[in-house]
């Protein structure tokens, strides 16, 4: 999984929300895409944190951060950003 937290610039989160919107229908369209959520913090305004599920780890760092569709993602959001955000990478523990 991967884990991003944003911060929108101030005053622009609607706008941001909106063209995650759009955004949205870019990554849902990659290879070895699984889902993805956008969480708004309760607590800080203008604070979000996205959730992506890939199939593979490569999917995301070599699929998509490469592709010309991930390009279009930087052109909708990145100006939406500051700082810019810290992409991470998670896996899930095995509880039992």
């Amino acid at each position: 999984m991967v884990s991003t937290g944003y911060t929108a610039v101030s005053g622009m989160e609607q706008e941001f929300e909106k063209t995650f919107r759009i955004a949205s229908e870019i990554i849902s369209s990659m290879n070895g895409y699984i889902s993805h959520e956008l969480q708004r913090c309760m607590e800080v305004e203008g604070k979000f944190l996205l959730l992506v599920r890939w199939e593979r780890l490569e999917d995301h760092t070599m699929g998509f951060r490469q592709s010309s569709e991930y390009q279009e993602w930087k052109e909708l959001l990145h100006h939406f950003y500051h700082p810019f955000p810290t992409v991470e990478h998670f896996e899930k523990v095995k509880l039992s």
